[in-house]
């Protein structure tokens, strides 16, 4: 039987805080971020903004439940595994209040200003900066401390996902300009005035692919969030999955198989704890299982298998076995409950019907040298509600605002009318900073709590 141990009424009210930071995070990102979506519909009165927001905010609500949890983990694993399985919770508060507390005031930071930026940048730079504070902490390098794989691998798809939005929307604009030739599309809002019909339901058929896609892709960030949250506050309670009873039988055979890779690569600092964890790992009794320190040592051997799977010295069929090893272990420790999800859910929802108008002013007026017309909004977000699923599902975080902002940039350099260099400076200012300013904060936040 699987023991859990009572929490104190201090792991209560530091849940309770917690909790309230990573909702309110959520809310701010439903309102930063779907603004991407309703931009169009909005500026060009092809729906009223109250309807637009409802309904955006809908879409996210029913993204977020259609989504799964490989994003969500994704994230997640940039934590070093004493960070993210804390034995006794001890870390947790200090982790999650700087995690939060960076990603929140330069999310608000950016939105005053109506810059379109990326919440996704902003917990990514905080968790990274989490790991390099958890590295100067404990006086480790930061080879050893950080997963710079992981890191690496979200990091290209944070880059490559604009540049294919750029590419796509200006491509499908082209083509679009070539073929349709209602001259209504290729011309910005007069006044008050919807366009036809057939324009309107193009562009409601597009607000509704980014709302939802940015829920699938974008709510499971918070899934993660809510996910660390708790476990990181109670973990002998939310360590491992409810259905952990019928995956603890797996965890021996499948860490008798993981010990000899380990031994033969994951050794030299990279992970010794690995080595310690696979061997408790192989006398795992489901009778007598905690689950806090189950959660940790399966973590520490997924950090090291993943260092096997990412060692140009090991053979293909000794990185598969690493793999195929790894995504057994993970169903006991990855997970996210109902409730999470429609959490998750209800505030990125809710979040999306405020906050809207600086972010859709930006995009309608301020990133081109016109006005955006129908046909460039269209094109944009088809394109980038293409992305944003196709991520989502594969597990990889990408950013909802730089997708649709570049795919309107593209547009712009399709038609000729170029783009305004000041916005685009601000743009691209956010961008480079976001990463280096969250590192630094949530570094600087983590080590001093921790001290």
């Amino acid at each position: 039987m699987l023991h859990f141990a009572p929490y104190s009424v201090f792991s209560i009210l530091a849940l309770t805080t917690c909790f309230l930071l990573v909702c309110v995070f959520e809310f701010v990102n439903g309102f930063h971020d779907t603004a991407n979506a309703v931009a169009t519909v909005i500026y060009t009165h092809s729906l009223k903004p109250r309807v637009a927001v409802i309904w955006s905010g809908l879409m996210n609500f029913i993204g977020v439940l259609a989504g799964g949890i490989s994003v969500a983990y994704g994230l997640v694993e940039l934590l070093p595994a004493d960070v993210l399985s804390p034995p006794n919770g001890d870390p947790a508060v200090p982790m999650l209040i700087s995690l939060f507390g960076t990603a929140l005031a330069w999310n608000l930071f950016t939105w005053w200003f109506g810059i379109p930026n990326s919440s996704s940048h902003c917990v990514i730079g905080a968790l990274i900066g989490v790991a390099i504070g958890d590295a100067f902490l404990h006086t480790r390098g930061l080879a050893v401390s950080v997963d710079w794989t992981q890191i690496w691998k979200v990091l290209r798809a944070l880059a490559i996902s604009p540049i294919l939005g750029l590419v796509g929307a200006g491509g499908l604009y082209f083509i679009m300009k070539h073929l349709v030739k209602d001259p209504e599309l290729y011309q910005p809002p007069q006044g008050e005035k919807p366009p036809h019909r057939w324009v309107r339901g193009l562009l409601i058929l597009t607000c509704t692919g980014v709302s939802f896609s940015h829920g699938s892709n974008d709510g499971q960030k918070s899934i993660g969030l809510i996910m660390l949250t708790i476990i990181g506050i109670l973990p002998a309670t939310f360590a491992l999955s409810p259905n952990a009873t019928s995956y603890i039988p797996q965890i021996a055979p499948q860490a008798v198989i993981a010990a000899p890779l380990l031994q033969k690569y994951d050794h030299d600092g990279l992970r010794e704890e690995a080595l310690a964890s696979v061997q408790r790992l192989q006398t795992t009794d489901p009778a007598t299982v905690v689950p806090s320190m189950l959660r940790a040592d399966i973590y520490e051997v997924l950090a090291g298998l993943k260092a096997v799977a990412s060692n140009p010295e090991a053979s293909a069929t000794e990185k598969k076995s690493a793999k195929d090893i790894g995504a057994a272990l993970r169903p006991t420790v990855e997970y996210a409950p109902w409730w999470v999800r429609l959490l998750s859910a209800l505030c990125l929802g809710l979040g999306t019907m405020i906050g809207y108008k600086r972010i859709v002013h930006t995009l309608g007026e301020k990133i081109g040298n016109t006005h955006l017309t129908p046909a460039q909004g269209a094109s944009a977000e088809l394109v980038g509600a293409g992305l944003i699923a196709t991520a989502g599902y594969t597990g990889l975080p990408v950013s909802t605002t730089h997708i649709i902002t570049a795919g309107i940039a593209g547009t712009m350099v399709g038609s000729g009318s170029g783009i305004n260099p000041q916005m685009l400076t601000k743009i691209a200012l956010a961008w480079i900073f976001t990463l280096p300013i969250t590192i630094t904060i949530a570094a600087t936040l983590f080590y001093v709590i921790s001290m």
